[in-house]
């Protein structure tokens, strides 16, 4: 776990070689292992994009937050094919973009967490239909996945160390990726499912929740505004 983050948070990562994390040059079982390791590391760690599922759940219920799910799911992609194929080093070797990322996320983390503590909770109890329309719970996983600074140093600096370019670097890609969407969306709806069950312990004092995950997302933003530095 150490050794993730070190990885995640070494400031020398963008200079090294495709090959600095001693991958041969096949896709070998224990190259795609260690990406699991990794991202599975990444899911499970309640950062962003779970702190809203987990409100959006017990506001709106999980079938709502399958549209928020889809969202995020959906910048990932975006992001993954415009490193790869697209832009390259190009936060490299202009990190003010990178940094401007970074503060619109922090904006909108703020945002939502006004939002999320503004929202009437949801009552387990009533079959009333949400304000809030598909567009919108989708709008909301998309740019806070999109806009997440985590996420634009996974891309550009772990995703491409895991890819041969001198094989069939397309095929690794949409394995590399297919593996990523499908385990972060799952990832997702479990943070939803859990969270939607905690409604029946909570119902006596249902703004808790509310409150609490609201103050989690301006930890976050602040933590990303103080920590994050390109």
């Amino acid at each position: 776990m150490a050794v993730i983050l070190f990885i995640l948070d070494s400031p020398i990562l963008p200079s090294l070689a495709p090959g600095f994390l001693g991958l041969s040059p096949k896709m070998l079982p224990l190259e795609y292992f260690l990406y699991l390791q990794i991202i599975l590391f990444l899911f499970i760690t309640p950062g962003t994009p779970r702190i809203v599922i987990i409100s959006y759940s017990m506001n709106y219920g999980v079938q709502k937050c399958v549209w928020t799910a889809l969202g995020d799911v959906s910048a990932n992609i975006i992001q993954a094919t415009l490193v790869i194929f697209v832009i390259g080093s190009f936060f490299l070797e202009h990190p003010v973009i990178l940094n401007s990322l970074k503060w619109i996320g922090i904006v909108y983390i703020i945002y939502l967490a006004y939002d999320i503590y503004k929202s009437r909770p949801k009552d387990i109890n009533s079959k009333e239909i949400s304000q809030k329309s598909f567009f919108s719970f989708y709008k909301d996983g998309f740019l806070v996945a999109g806009t997440s600074p985590k996420a634009w140093m996974f891309f550009p600096f772990i995703f491409p160390q895991f890819i041969d370019f001198n094989e069939n670097y397309i095929a690794q890609f949409l394995i590399l990726l297919t593996t990523y969407v499908v385990l972060d969306f799952l990832s997702l709806i479990g943070y939803a499912v859990l969270a939607n069950k905690l409604i029946i312990w909570l119902k006596t004092n249902p703004k808790v929740i509310n409150t609490i995950s609201a103050c989690v997302l301006v930890v976050i933003a602040i933590i990303i505004a103080l920590t994050q530095q390109y």
